[in-house]
């Protein structure tokens, strides 16, 4: 089993990856918290892969469980869900001295932290991530949210998790798009960290892409060790945290415009991402060479050309609200180099310009 510890100034926490993990969650729950009463949220779908070896093993643990089963889908990510969530949890009486075990991918994780971040001003959890992003990334970090009809994850709160366990096993059930999701964010977290995370993850793109065992436990552990120093640095992303929104900035952009569940998250990041690597090679220091790596990388991984309709001034509504934007001003991550990066805002006619053709290109099913 391979352990990254986590540490923040809230709170240090174990990131658990292996397989087989979910038939002993009971048990590394155990070792972390002495509530009695678990809440265990997941979806339809998770729910009746995983949720019967997950409610026995934590009820073999000695632990009450109380299943709380929502609509699979970003639809769900919203406030009514997660009102309709706080109030079963009141309903069922839970007190903060219980627990929230979050089943699912992305999703899940981020509205059962949500529900545990408000819920009593804040109750502990746990996060057992079941798809390649939400392990990699989402189900790291503490940071909790659900989506407003204005942008994504616009309501949210910082917390972080008690523990995450990360069983690779679960990733054998997993859709193609939601693969090459998690690959989307595997290749951020190798752009931003170093030229060594990089050229590993080239090295095994061919592995990675066909789902290879060893590759896929290696690029995970990668990334969250990644994560892990950032978070320690930057909890609350005031600084060097915000790297980590590369490929987010057009991404969330589509997802709004589009329409939540349209866009797989990932693959709208990777979309986001080779913007992004575009919009870096205009500027002094940067190279078409690193983009054009970049742009081979996400090919070979599978990322596929986005041929939806897209219109130039809803992306930029949609930009302009999103929570990263500050003052109505879109900021941008932009890479430079392998471990290079910086976040700035783009002339806006430079950006209309380099948007435009982006949409063109997109409106032709060409992309690139």
């Amino acid at each position: 089993m391979i352990t990254v510890h986590v540490s923040t100034a809230s709170r240090s926490y174990d990131v658990l990856i292996d397989e087989g993990l979910l038939v002993g969650l009971g048990g590394c729950v155990a070792e972390v918290s002495d509530a009695q009463r678990i809440a265990l949220i997941s979806d339809e779908t998770v729910y009746d892969l995983y949720g019967s070896v997950a409610r026995e093993s934590l009820s073999a643990a000695g632990f009450e469980v109380n299943e709380i089963i929502i609509p699979p889908g970003e639809a769900s990510k919203n406030w009514a869900v997660a009102g309709q969530t706080l109030e079963r949890l009141a309903g069922l009486g839970f007190g903060r001295r219980d627990l929230i075990v979050a089943l699912g991918g992305g999703v899940i994780g981020d509205l059962a932290g949500f529900c545990a971040a408000t819920y009593m001003r804040g109750i502990d959890f746990v996060q057992v991530p079941t798809t390649l992003l939400a392990q990699v990334d989402s189900s790291v970090g503490g940071k909790t949210g659900v989506d407003l009809k204005a942008g994504k994850n616009l309501a949210g709160a910082f917390l972080q998790p008690l523990l995450v366990v990360a069983d690779t096993a679960v990733l054998g059930t997993l859709t193609d798009d939601d693969w090459v999701s998690g690959l989307a964010e595997i290749v951020k977290m190798a752009v931003l960290e170093s030229e060594d995370h990089l050229h590993a993850i080239e090295c095994d793109a061919e592995a990675l892409r066909v789902r290879e065992i060893r590759a896929t436990r290696e690029a995970i552990a990668r990334a969250v060790r990644f994560k892990a120093e950032v978070v320690a640095q930057d909890e609350k992303e005031s600084g060097v945290r915000e790297c980590l929104n590369l490929g987010h900035t057009l991404g969330h952009a589509l997802e709004n415009v589009l329409g939540y569940g349209v866009v797989p998250h990932g693959v709208a990041v990777g979309e986001g991402m080779r913007f992004a690597a575009r919009l870096g090679a205009t500027l002094p220091g940067s190279s078409l060479e690193f983009y054009a790596r970049q742009e081979s990388l996400l090919d070979a991984l599978g990322l596929p050309a986005l041929t939806y309709e897209v219109d130039v001034a809803d992306i930029h509504t949609a930009m302009r609200s999103d929570k990263k934007a500050r003052g109505g001003v879109v900021r941008w991550v932009l890479p430079i180099a392998p471990g290079v990066w910086r976040v700035e805002s783009i002339d806006g006619d430079i950006l209309d310009a380099e948007l435009t053709k982006w949409a063109t290109a997109t409106n032709e099913g060409l992309m690139r």
